[in-house]
């Protein structure tokens, strides 16, 4: 499985991913400053899935036409501290994440 993680998240997460899972940051990839829409058709063509804590996401795009499982961290922040306890429940749900569905993933 290769996942996008959204220009906003702590490339430090990396690693905390299943070994199972490629990782790549949006930023790695060159595609800092994307508008979403763009972005999410981009990552589409070479990823399964895209994790971000956009909020916005949800309201701006129409998901149904993305061919891209999404992950929506919800932290009280977006730092590391509290966006890593998050991802053994993201590794969870990556096994199941189906092109097109959003899951939510709170604390």
């Amino acid at each position: 499985m290769r996942v996008l993680l959204d220009e906003n998240l702590p490339h430090q997460l990396r690693p905390l991913f299943a070994d199972s899972i490629e990782v790549i940051t949006v930023g790695y990839r060159g595609w800092n400053g994307k508008e979403n829409g763009e972005l999410l058709r981009m990552a589409a063509a070479e990823f399964d899935a895209f994790v971000t804590t956009d909020r916005g996401i949800l309201y701006e795009q129409n998901l149904e036409e993305i061919e891209l499982g999404i992950v929506l961290l919800e932290a009280n922040r977006n730092h590391y501290e509290a966006l890593a306890l998050l991802i053994p429940h993201v590794n969870t749900v990556l096994k199941t994440l189906q092109k097109g569905q959003v899951v939510r993933v709170s604390a």
